[in-house]
């Protein structure tokens, strides 16, 4: 996302831009959980040589042309999947998919990484933003 906002290169979606961010840090060595179940990955994991397969596979070669070919396709791209808007619309569509006991166990996850003066600046925030809707 920071790159995107630096003007580096674009992104097509939010969703593009975070999955761009996730997969840099990965290569970085940060510990990002995997992604989510896909259709594919069940019928992946009913043949066990094609597990074995994958778990061989210690990392892919870059190309040099495909490197550059995806380089340029994402220069062309807007950089609007990165603004403040983009990322709050995201955020709320994706809260939208979810259950209510997950919105709150993800709502009380960041509570306790918020600290005392962070729920104050939160409250604030939410009041502000309520007494601004009002009006």
């Amino acid at each position: 996302i920071e790159h995107i906002r630096e003007g580096k290169h674009g992104a097509r979606s939010t969703e593009q831009a975070i999955a761009i961010g996730l997969s840099l840090a990965r290569k970085a060595g940060i510990a990002v959980p995997a992604q989510g179940k896909r259709a594919s990955s069940k019928r992946a994991s009913t043949s066990p040589k094609k597990a074995a397969r994958a778990a061989s596979k210690t990392g892919k070669a870059t190309y040099a042309k495909r490197s550059r070919a995806v380089t340029r396709a994402l220069k062309r791209e807007s950089h609007a999947a990165a603004t403040p808007k983009a990322l709050s619309a995201h955020a709320k569509k994706a809260a939208r998919n979810r259950t209510a006991s997950e919105r709150s166990a993800s709502a009380r996850k960041a509570v306790k990484t918020k600290g005392a003066k962070g729920r104050a600046a939160a409250a604030r925030k939410a009041a502000q933003t309520r007494k601004r809707r009002l009006r």
